[in-house]
């Protein structure tokens, strides 16, 4: 199944990363890193969420086993980071491989302008080769923004970039019906269609030493990622070559119901209020019914204030309503661009952005 990835996402826990002494293990990554460099091989995009930010830093400022503060924790984290990063760097360099580093809060993934921005800025760096390598942003994260746990944060990432394919590598091979490290008749669960309240009351509560995550950070992950058209697997991860031993080992599969395009599409047009309306020319509405992305030269009026990433309405020449999207420029802005061609755009704007005032990945027809 990992071999119909398109744009896979993998999560790494510090559990697996990072030793009991606080050391990277570079064995492990180095193995990690042959994997993914055989995947893009084979032509998929390949972004890693990794833990350890904390786990590795805290050595180095001398801290001490056990519980942190808030305050700690942001320090072990500045530290530990740059370790971090550089070691993924080092092991994708032996690939050939340009390694990318993108700090994240949740409220990153919540504020539309600054959703785009980081989804843009992912695809970007795909286009060009790059492995992106993301973590969450301890070191300004608080208690009442923080993920909490990388599960949920590579499932958002998944969310946020479309991706096909989502693997939570973990120190255990998958769902079972209970702990199995408690219960000696709990059962296997190596495929999950429908996230039931009875596959939901499996979970247990972390228990990790070093990690922050557990099957109930998993199954929350798991929602996010069905929900945006995404399956993932919770595979094993303490073998060398994780990746790889996907492909003959045991793992849970959970399978969405609609694929990431779909499930987009669905949330454009039906979860979000439109704030404002664009009233498009004869040639605009032709391209928009073949699928085509709205050009600011096909637009004719500009009706409301709505900010960058803002769902707008489109409309044809007669006042039909055409499509829902999400606007890649705020009123004033679009307002700028109306009827002009991209090559005006840095001159109006004094910077140059999107060709698009709505990319077709954004716009659902609605005529």
């Amino acid at each position: 199944m990992l071999g119909e990835a398109k744009r896979l996402v993998v999560k790494v826990g510090s559990a697996l990363l990072v030793g009991e002494d606080g050391a990277i293990d570079q064995p492990w990554l180095a193995a990690l890193c042959e994997d993914v460099a055989r995947h893009r091989r084979a032509g998929r995009e390949v972004i890693l969420v990794t833990s350890g930010a904390i786990a590795v830093g805290r050595r180095p400022l001398g801290l001490k086993p056990g519980p942190l503060r808030l305050d700690e924790k942001q320090a072990a984290a500045a530290t530990g980071q740059i370790r971090l990063a550089h070691a993924y760097q080092q092991e994708l360099a032996r690939h050939d491989i340009a390694c990318a580093q993108i700090l994240v809060t949740i409220d990153d993934t919540e504020n539309r302008r600054r959703f785009l921005n980081a989804r843009n800025t992912l695809e970007t760096l795909l286009r060009l080769g790059a492995v992106p390598v993301i973590n969450e942003n301890d070191t300004v994260a608080t208690q009442e923004i923080r993920f909490g746990d990388n599960d949920r944060l590579a499932a958002r990432v998944a969310q946020m970039i479309g991706a096909d394919t989502l693997v939570l590598l973990s120190d255990i091979d998958g769902l079972y019906t209970a702990d199995p490290r408690k219960d000696p008749e709990a059962r296997f669960i190596s495929e999950v269609r429908d996230l039931t309240a009875d596959i939901e009351a499996m979970a247990g509560d972390p228990t990790s030493a070093v990690g922050t995550g557990g099957m109930v950070t998993k199954l929350q992950a798991a929602k996010i990622a069905l929900g945006a058209g995404c399956r993932m697997a919770i595979a094993p991860g303490k073998l060398l070559h994780p990746l790889r031993a996907m492909e003959s080992g045991r793992c849970t599969w959970f399978h969405p119901r609609q694929t990431p395009q779909t499930a987009r599409k669905s949330w454009i047009a039906g979860s979000i209020k439109p704030q404002g309306r664009l009233t498009v020319d004869r040639g605009a509405a032709a391209a928009l019914a073949k699928g085509g992305s709205l050009l600011p030269a096909g637009i004719t009026e500009i009706d409301g204030q709505f900010q960058k990433g803002d769902a707008v309405t489109v409309l044809g020449p007669d006042g039909r309503d055409l499509a829902r999207g999400l606007a890649a420029y705020g009123a004033e802005e679009a307002r700028r661009l109306k009827g002009r061609k991209s090559g005006d755009f840095e001159d109006l704007l004094g910077y140059r952005g999107p060709d698009e005032m709505i990319h077709r990945d954004d716009l659902v027809l609605t005529a």
